[in-house]
C-alpha cells in the first residue's frame, strides 16, 4: 500500500508577486543537493489521523510555526515514488530565520554503526514562482502551479 504524506504550502504576496515558502530536508543525502530537492513541509499521516490534522503536526514539527487562517485545499497528487501528497495553501507571513524543527537519527556513514541526529529540515526560504518551480522536487511542482492560477491575481 503507497504512503500518504500530508503538507501546507505558505504563501505571501510581495512588490515582486506570489511567494512560496519551502523547506530543504535535513541529513546527509539532501546536504549538497539544492535545485529540484526543495519540499512543501510535510510527513506521512498515522493511521486513522485526518490528513489536515497531519499537515498541521508536520508543519509545526517541521518548522516551528503552527500556521492560522483559511486554508486552501490543494488538488492531492501521487508522486513518483508512489506516495500520495494531501495538500493546503494558506498566506502566512512568518520569518524563516525562526526556523526549529524536529530531528531524526540515523546510522551515518551507512554501515559505520554510529548513530547520528540530523534536523528533518536544514532551511526554509520564501521563493518566487520561478524560482519555487526551479527549487522544489519535480513531483511536488504541480502545488505551486495549481496555487499560482488559483490565486486571484496572485493576491
Amino acid at each position: 500500500m503507497a504512503k500518504i504524506s500530508a503538507g501546507i504550502l505558505p504563501y505571501r504576496t510581495t512588490p515582486e508577486g506570489l511567494e512560496v515558502l519551502l523547506v530543504h530536508p535535513g541529513g546527509p543525502f539532501w546536504a549538497r543537493k539544492d535545485l529540484g530537492s526543495w519540499s512543501i513541509a510535510k510527513g506521512e499521516v498515522e493511521p486513522g489521523e485526518e490528513p489536515f490534522a497531519a499537515a498541521l503536526r508536520e508543519f509545526t514539527e517541521e518548522t516551528g510555526c503552527t500556521p492560522e487562517g483559511e486554508f486552501l485545499p490543494l488538488a492531492s497528487r501521487k508522486q513518483p515514488s508512489g506516495k500520495l501528497i494531501h495538500a493546503w495553501a494558506v498566506r502566512l507571513d512568518w520569518d524563516p530565520a525562526l526556523l526549529r524543527c524536529a530531528a531524526f537519527s540515523m546510522e551515518w556513514p551507512r554501515g559505520s554503526g554510529r548513530m547520528q541526529e540530523f534536523p528533518e529540515v536544514d532551511r526554509a526560504e520564501w521563493f518566487g514562482y520561478a524560482e519555487a518551480a526551479r527549487r522544489i522536487l519535480p513531483g511536488q511542482r504541480p502545488f505551486v502551479e495549481e496555487l499560482q492560477q488559483r490565486l486571484p491575481l496572485h493576491s
